[in-house]
C-alpha cells in the first residue's frame, strides 16, 4: 500500500484499540498535502499558519513543551545534521527522540526514538487518538478554542511525533523542519537551540524568489532565549539571522567560519577525517563515517549545537562514538559492491554538486558511472546531470518516481541528450535497476538520484536483493 510523502508500510494488520494502522493511514491521507492535492482526494493547499497544530497540541496538553529540543532547519544538510545532533546527545546518555522527513520506504521513520521508528502499534493507537481529537474539536469551532478547519496530513505527524516523544519521555528531541520554517507545524515548539545548515534557492514558488526571502522563512525557527546556530557564511544572509536573534531575544548566535567551522577535510577509508572547531574546543582528528566533503560542514554545525545544548565543550570519546558510527539513509549510501552502487537523494541543484564532488573525490575508483535519475515535476533534471555527470558517465537510466508528482521519464532523457550523454529509457525503477545492472561492469559505479521517491524504491528493491 503507497502512501502519501512516499514510501509504504508492509505491516498493516497492527492494531491499537481495535483500529488498524491501515485504518488510521487512509484516514491521515485524506487530509490536505500536495500528493493528496493532485489524487484529487483533498482540497487546495492550507495556507501558512500555525493555528491549527496549536489548537491540536494544546488539546494534547502541549507534549512539544515536555522535553528541550534541537530544531534544524535549511536547504540542505538538514536531515543529517538532525541526525548527528541526535547521534551526539545519544552518545552523551540521553534518551533522544527524532522527528525527521520525508521518509524512504515507511512512514514509521519520521518518529523515531533511540534510533529505533515508532512501532506499528504505537502508531495506529497516537493516529487514532488524534482521529478522535481532530473530530473533537472540529465540532466545538474555533469560538469555543477548537479548530476552525481540518489540520493538514503535515500537521497530523508533527502533533504524532511530539505526543509519542512525551509518552514515552525523552529527555532530548530533534526535529527537523519540513519546509521552510517560520510557519512549518514543528514551529509551535519553542526550541532551546534553533539550527540553520544553509540557504540555497529551492521551493521558491513557497518560500519566495530569492535567497533572502528563504533565509527571512528559515529564521523563523529562532525564538527567546535560544542558541542560534548558523551554518550559512554569506554574509549578507547570515545578517539576517542576527537581525531575527536580536528582535526575538536570543540568547546568542553563533556562525560558522566565526564562531566554528572544519579547519581540516580529509578523505578517509569509508568516510572522512575533520578537524573541527567549536565555541567551545578543537576536535581533531575526528572520523565521521559519512561519504562527500560536504558532510564536515553538517558535522561542525551539529558540533556546535550539541554544545549549545550542553552549554560547553563534548567529549572527545563521545564525539568519536557518535560521529564513527553515523548513518544517513539515502545520503550518499553504498548499497552494493561489484559494481558499487550509491544512492543520493539530492534533489536541488546544490545537492547535485554536493554528490557530483563526492563522486569525483570519494569515489574516483570507478572506471564508469552509471547515472539512474527520476524526478518530480519543477525540478530541472539538465541542470542535476551537469552537477552529477562527469567524463566517466557512461549511461543515463531516465525513470519516473513513483509520484502524483512525478516527472515524466523522457524528459529526463531530453535532458541527457541535450547534454550529450547516452541515455535509456526505463519504465519504472525495478527497470532503471535491471537496465543499469545488465550494462555495468564489476568495477563501476551506479548511482541513483534525482529524488527520495527514486532512492527509497531503489533502497527497498536492493535491501530485497541482497
Amino acid at each position: 500500500m503507497r502512501h502519501p510523502e512516499g514510501g509504504s508500510n508492509p505491516s498493516l494488520p497492527e492494531t491499537q484499540g481495535g483500529r488498524s494502522l491501515g485504518d488510521a493511514l487512509a484516514w491521515l491521507g485524506r487530509h490536505i498535502n500536495l500528493e493528496a492535492i493532485e489524487r484529487g482526494v483533498a482540497g487546495r493547499l492550507a495556507r501558512p499558519d500555525l493555528s491549527r497544530i496549536r489548537v491540536l497540541l494544546a488539546a494534547m496538553g502541549d507534549p512539544q513543551a515536555v522535553a528541550p529540543i534541537v530544531h534544524v532547519t535549511g536547504t540542505n544538510g538538514k536531515g543529517s545534521t538532525t541526525r548527528m545532533v541526535a547521534a551526539l546527545l545519544s552518545a552523551q546518555g540521553l534518551q533522544v527522540g527524532t522527528f525527521t522527513s520525508p521518509h524512504l520506504e515507511r512512514l514509521n521513520e519520521r518518529i523515531a526514538v533511540a534510533g529505533e521508528p515508532i512501532s506499528d502499534r504505537a502508531l495506529a493507537g497516537v493516529l487514532a487518538a488524534l482521529e478522535e481529537l481532530e473530530s473533537f474539536l472540529l465540532q466545538r469551532g474555533p469560538d469555543a478554542g477548537g479548530l476552525p478547519d481540518a489540520p493538514t496530513w503535515f500537521e497530523l505527524m508533527t502533533a504524532a511525533g511530539f505526543r509519542h516523544f512525551a509518552d514515552i519521555a525523552v529527555e532530548a528531541a530533534v526535529v527537523e523542519v519540513g519546509l521552510g520554517g517560520r510557519y512549518d507545524a514543528t514551529n509551535a515548539a519553542d526550541a532551546a537551540v534553533a539550527v540553520v545548515t544553509n540557504v540555497e534557492l529551492d521551493h521558491v514558488e513557497i518560500l519566495g524568489p530569492t535567497r533572502h526571502h528563504i533565509a527571512r522563512e528559515k529564521a523563523g525557527i529562532i525564538k527567546a532565549g535560544a542558541v542560534a546556530v548558523i551554518g550559512e557564511d554569506d554574509a549578507e544572509i547570515a545578517q539576517i539571522f542576527t537581525e531575527e536573534a536580536e528582535a526575538v531575544g536570543a540568547s546568542a548566535l553563533w556562525r560558522r567560519g566565526l564562531h566554528f567551522g572544519v579547519e581540516a577535510n580529509e578523505l578517509a577509508h569509508g568516510g572522512r577525517m575533520l578537524d573541527l572547531r567549536t565555541p567551545g574546543a578543537l576536535y581533531r582528528d575526528v572520523y565521521l563515517s559519512l561519504h562527500g566533503a560536504h558532510q564536515a560542514e553538517n558535522a561542525s554545525v551539529a558540533l556546535a549545537a550539541a554544545e549549545a545544548f550542553f552549554g560547553g565543550p563534548i567529549e572527545e570519546s563521545v564525539v568519536a562514538e557518535a560521529f564513527g558510527q553515523m548513518q544517513v539513509p539515502g545520503r550518499l549510501e553504498v548499497m552494493a559492491r561489484h559494481p558499487l552502487v550509491v544512492l543520493d537523494g539530492g534533489h536541488n541543484v546544490a545537492g547535485a554538486e554536493a554528490l557530483g564532488m563526492a563522486l569525483a573525490e570519494d569515489f574516483s575508483g570507478a572506471r564508469n558511472v552509471i547515472v539512474i535519475m527520476g524526478c518530480l515535476r519543477g525540478r530541472d533534471p539538465g541542470a542535476l546531470l551537469r552537477a552529477v555527470a562527469d567524463e566517466r558517465c557512461r549511461l543515463v537510466v531516465a525513470c519516473s518516481p513513483l509520484s502524483p508528482r512525478a516527472l515524466e521519464a523522457g524528459v529526463v532523457a531530453d535532458a541527457a541528450r541535450e547534454l550529450g550523454l547516452p541515455v535509456e529509457v526505463a519504465g519504472d525503477i525495478p527497470a532503471a535497476l535491471e537496465t543499469a545492472m545488465r550494462v555495468a561492469s564489476s568495477d563501476d559505479l551506479i548511482v541513483v538520484t534525482g529524488s527520495l521517491y527514486v532512492v527509497g524504491e531503489a533502497r527497498v528493491l536492493l535491501r530485497r536483493a541482497s
